[in-house]
């Protein structure tokens, strides 16, 4: 088995300063006017999106994008810029980031003998490397396998054996984990540890790595347009959804592990040639976040609801974001109630984005739209999207059903192929003439789509459908409240009922818990449909969330179902 290193990289912290205007702030809160369109109907309008014969997205886009910088046609603003804790910093330009992926490319192919169509599993936190191992995997047409931190050894086993992976990519903190594996992966040829000191049982062979690496490669044709095309069809979100353009600062706080951070660190901002920014933290800490967005000149900020939520908790104003004049949100339904606090202290509003792996931006709430707190906003140009009921009709506004997308008589490019190896996953997705998401939802007679919850994650009590994502916005509202996680729980006689898991403000946490809980319910019933009050409340210290911030709900639901 060939162990190879792959170095870590810095740049001095001599760097240019980057001149970005500043936001303006006003008791009126003015509406910051879109950038690369005028309203909803001239996106649609204006999104006729030519997908090339051969494509690929390091050649054709990253590339593309060095080109303008050596003609001084861009603004001087990095490709990549990337801090840590410590103070050091990393700022590449399209130019460093194509010279250097072209290294990591031949590490792959000439080194590990990697083939278009080979399997990598990489598994590396928020460093410049998981960048550099992204756009060398498309250069050289392997297809990469992003994994969380979190994955424990089995994880990992189940991965390697699943995909059968011819290469492994990690850093120390998951060598050993690995090594533990390995001889159970008889597809596994390879491994490579970003590391900058030797380790018992990986042998450090630096001058095979980056420093020798040839740095001129010639990138194959990549000619189905499935995952790959994100490289052409999350233009959408880049160009409409994030408004980004060339002078921007972007931040995505996604974990590496998720399809959001190829979303929205990777595709997205540099289609329109944007920088992206990252910390390194391992985990969500709102007061690094809310300093970083003080300290650094970013204009567009993306993050999970959940995120948001621990944001508000702290004292806004007491923050001044000079730069910040987009914010957006995804990965979940964003409470109303956050909403309205973010904008009461930021005077910003935060822009809603809905969409899967399997897809680029769904639904979104553009700049110039009515924002429709609760609501995901309208279909992007991308799709024609529907609500339809179990037999693939088309349901009217107020109806709820399965939110699915037109594939027929023409079937998006943006959408993906297949699930690899599962043809019969792949073929429940297909009904009637529509792709089914798996979410359910419901349209309001303006055009505007409200998300119910996943199919698995809809409550049904004796008879009565419920959806958490209302329940948990009521539950937010109390003051009691910092935040929430609804699931079922089953019971003898109504199958199942609404539980609620509640962390609860400091000032309540000494109030009794049998009183507490029946002014929850109260509260509830106030706010939403009786019925759908949590008969189930159980305090806890925290919820269970993944390290972009995102709450584990099935992780409580699988314990809670596990009781039984």
């Amino acid at each position: 088995m060939t162990v190879l290193a792959l170095q870590f990289l810095q740049k001095s912290r001599n760097f240019r300063s980057l001149r970005i205007p500043s936001k303006c702030f006003s008791k009126d809160y003015p509406a910051l006017a879109p950038q690369n369109f005028s309203d909803y109907e001239s996106i649609k309008q204006q999104y006729k999106v030519e997908v090339p014969e051969d494509f690929n997205f390091a050649r054709d886009v990253l590339d593309k994008w060095s080109e303008v910088e050596k003609e001084r046609r861009r603004p001087s603003n990095p490709a990549l810029w990337w801090v840590d804790n410590r103070g050091d910093e990393v700022r590449w330009t399209f130019a460093e980031l194509s010279f250097l992926s072209k290294k990591v490319a031949n590490v792959l192919t000439m080194e590990c003998g990697l083939q278009k169509g080979d399997r990598v599993l990489m598994i590396l936190p928020r460093i410049p490397e998981w960048w550099l191992v992204n756009v060398a995997c498309m250069r050289t047409g392997t297809i990469l396998i992003p994994g969380t931190t979190q994955l424990t050894a089995k994880d990992i086993l189940h991965r390697l054996q699943t995909s059968k992976a011819k290469c492994i990519i990690v850093d120390d903190v998951l060598a050993a984990a690995v090594d533990s594996i390995a001889s159970s992966c008889q597809s596994l040829l390879f491994k490579l540890i970003v590391s900058n000191k030797p380790k018992d049982g990986w042998v450090l062979t630096y001058l095979l790595g980056l420093l020798n690496a040839r740095a001129d490669h010639n990138s194959p044709k990549m000619t189905e347009h499935s995952h790959s095309s994100y490289g052409v069809g999350l233009t959408v979100n880049g160009r409409f959804w994030l408004d980004l353009t060339p002078s921007d600062v972007f931040w995505n706080t996604s974990d590496t592990g998720w399809a959001k951070s190829a979303w929205s660190s990777i595709f997205a901002p540099w289609i329109q040639g944007a920088c992206v920014f990252v910390h390194s933290m391992p985990r969500f800490e709102p007061t690094i976040v809310l300093d970083n967005l003080s300290r650094f000149p970013i204009t567009t900020f993306c993050s999970a609801p959940t995120a948001y939520r621990m944001l508000v908790q702290h004292n806004l104003t007491s923050y001044k974001f000079k730069s910040l004049q987009h914010c957006v949100s995804a990965g979940e339904p964003i409470n109303p109630e956050v909403m309205e606090q973010w904008k009461e202290q930021t005077g910003l509003d935060i822009y809603e984005g809905y969409g899967q792996t399997e897809t680029v931006l769904i639904c979104g709430t553009f700049k110039g739209m009515k924002i429709k707190p609760g609501s995901m906003g309208k279909p992007s140009p991308a799709y024609d999207v529907k609500i339809i009921d179990e037999n693939g009709n088309i349901l009217p506004p107020g109806e709820e059903g399965d939110i699915a997308i037109r594939v027929k008589p023409t079937r998006p490019f943006s959408l993906f192929t297949q699930y690899i190896d599962d043809p019969e996953k792949t073929a429940s997705t297909l009904r009637e003439d529509f792709y089914v998401t798996g979410d359910r939802g419901i349209v309001d007679e303006d055009g505007y789509f409200w998300f119910v919850g996943r199919s698995d994650d809809v409550i049904n009590s004796a008879g009565y459908r419920i959806g958490p994502f209302e329940v948990e916005s009521a539950l937010i509202e109390h003051a009691a409240v910092v935040e929430s996680a609804v699931i079922s729980s089953p019971d003898p006689i109504r199958g199942e009922v609404v539980k609620a898991f509640v962390v609860l403000a400091p000032d309540y946490i000494s109030y009794d818990p049998e009183a507490l809980i029946k002014e929850l319910q109260e509260h509830v019933k106030k706010i939403t449909a009786p019925y759908k009050y949590p008969r189930k409340v159980e305090f806890v210290q925290h919820l269970p969330k993944t390290i972009s911030g995102k709450i584990r709900r099935n992780e409580l639901r699988k314990k809670e179902w596990g009781k039984v």
